[in-house]
């Protein structure tokens, strides 16, 4: 029996791949198959060299396969198992369970880091196997709780263990601490924008995406890096989620419970935003999961990325389709956008005049199409600074992020326990169906909506999501149903004074 496990990656998941080798007499040769691509194709060298300088002389042909066959290898993570397999056929070793490796080889014999390697930690545990890593995935492998492996520095060492000539040390669970990282920037560090803070409080509270409309150097991009410091910390589901998605990708990260954030500059690509690519890779918004995406200068992205954001908004996960095969990765992320409402940046200013065309401002506008706009819940505009707020050096500005983010944190509980049994956990996931059944209104609320609705357009889903922000603002306030207020103030995130600088 065939003992000798390695592993490849489809979406966050690893898949077991059977390293099988057969050593006959002959020429020298090595050949791999089992539907392996260049990187694991090239292991052959890498092997050789590496086994040779670990006292493993391999002579005759040498036939790998890969099995399955028809799933895709790719990666050097194979390394490790293949120069495993070699080494049993050859006699050096024996390996009397099934036991999984992963690690890139150097021609010297040493161990290097892989991408992968929590997706590894999670198989092993759950196939209740050995796991054998390279060092400098470690730390990775440690978050992984009730999972048993071992981290060398060499194929030497590896060998040595097999052999009972040296003993590695297990990895030693990691506990992730409640501490997060002081907020940068904080609130209290914003001058003015007292309106934009409160949104961004009921965009935190609820998880609801938020754009920021307003003039250059009007604090939009300060603003959307403050969101962080009022997120609460990551549960520990929401940890090996984001773990699990850094790992995959092969970045590295900090170990705390801090949320990700990611800013994208507006020339990226369809496929670093919603993942692909020939590995099928997890993109941007995927890899910003569980935390924020920042979007500046919305507008000046390409149109099919914009469009592209429209599933993903909607339901919490994007699938990546290509010919290899497709996978789903999760995209449970707050988005904040900014944009300027205009080329110029100055339409609706109160210092500058707008020297834009009629038809520039059409052509700007109709960047961000309806289906767009009404995913995004709360619209905000950002107005230029006065005199008086820039010049207030060293004067509080307000609360400072920790007293947010303490009712931040409160809210959510509340709207935990109220949609837990649903499957849910914020606000802003909750179907329209469950939101009509549950949200518990005030009597005189629908009545106050049907007046509203006389007034202004909102399509279906955009009442759904007023009533979502409204539910939010009266978490906030700590009331048990939606009243008037929450409504009003709700709408006015959707047709306010933002709105109307968009539609001119």
């Amino acid at each position: 029996m065939n003992n000798i496990t390695g592993l490849t990656l489809y979406g966050v998941n690893g898949v077991a791949v059977e390293v099988e080798v057969e050593i006959t007499g002959g020429l020298f040769a090595i050949s791999v198959v089992g539907l392996a691509d260049t990187a694991v194709k090239e292991a052959r060298e890498r092997v050789r060299a590496a086994l040779r300088a670990s006292g493993v002389t391999v002579r005759g042909r040498v036939a790998i396969n890969l099995a399955p066959a028809d799933v895709p290898k790719e990666g050097a993570l194979l390394d490790l198992p293949i120069a495993v397999g070699i080494a049993c056929a050859s006699g050096c070793v024996d390996l009397p369970k099934k036991t999984l490796f992963i690690g890139e080889l150097a021609l010297d014999g040493r161990l290097r880091a892989v991408r992968g390697a929590v997706p590894a930690a999670f198989f092993a545990k759950e196939n209740n196997i050995e796991l054998f890593v390279p060092a400098g995935n470690a730390a990775e492998v440690s978050l992984v709780d009730g999972v048993t492996a071992y981290a060398a520095e060499s194929l030497q060492d590896v060998l040595a263990h097999l052999r009972g000539e040296k003993k590695l040390d297990a990895v030693v669970p990691h506990l992730i601490g409640e501490n997060t990282p002081a907020a940068d920037p904080d609130f209290a560090d914003i001058k003015g924008q007292a309106a934009a803070k409160r949104a961004l409080e009921i965009a935190a509270a609820g998880h609801h995406n938020i754009l920021f409309i307003g003039s250059p150097g009007s604090g939009k991009t300060l603003l959307a890096r403050a969101l962080k410091g009022i997120l609460p910390p990551l549960s520990d589901e929401e940890l090996m989620e984001v773990f699990l998605l850094r790992s995959t990708a092969g970045l590295g990260f900090d170990i705390n419970r801090e949320r990700p954030f990611r800013s994208v500059h507006h020339t990226a690509s369809t496929v670093s935003i919603c993942g692909g690519g020939q590995a099928l890779r997890p993109g941007e918004i995927s890899l910003a999961s569980r935390g924020v995406l920042f979007l500046d200068e919305f507008p000046e992205f390409q149109r099919d990325v914009i469009e592209a954001l429209r599933q993903p908004l909607e339901d919490g996960s994007i699938t990546v389709s290509r010919a290899s095969g497709s996978v789903v990765y999760p995209a449970k992320v707050l988005v904040v956008a900014a944009c300027n409402p205009c080329p110029c940046g100055f339409a609706g200013d109160s210092e500058k005049q707008c020297i834009c065309t009629p038809n520039a401002l059409e052509r700007y506008r109709r960047k961000l199409s309806g289906p767009i706009l009404d995913r995004i819940d709360i619209h905000v505009a950002v107005p230029r600074l006065t005199p008086e707020e820039l010049v207030s050096i060293g004067s509080e500005n307000g609360e400072k992020s920790e007293a947010v983010r303490a009712r931040v944190t409160y809210a959510r509980k509340v709207q935990r326990e109220r949609w837990s049994r649903f499957g849910f956990q914020c606000n802003s996931e909750i179907p329209e169906k469950f939101l009509r059944k549950n949200a518990s209104m005030k009597s005189d609320v629908k009545d106050f909506i049907l007046g509203a609705l006389k007034n202004v357009s909102l399509s279906g889903r955009g009442l759904a999501r007023v009533l979502r922000v409204a539910r939010t603002i009266a978490d906030l306030a700590g009331a048990a149903r939606i009243e008037v207020p929450h409504v009003a103030e709700a709408m006015s995130y959707r047709e306010g004074e933002a709105t109307a600088w968009m539609n001119g």
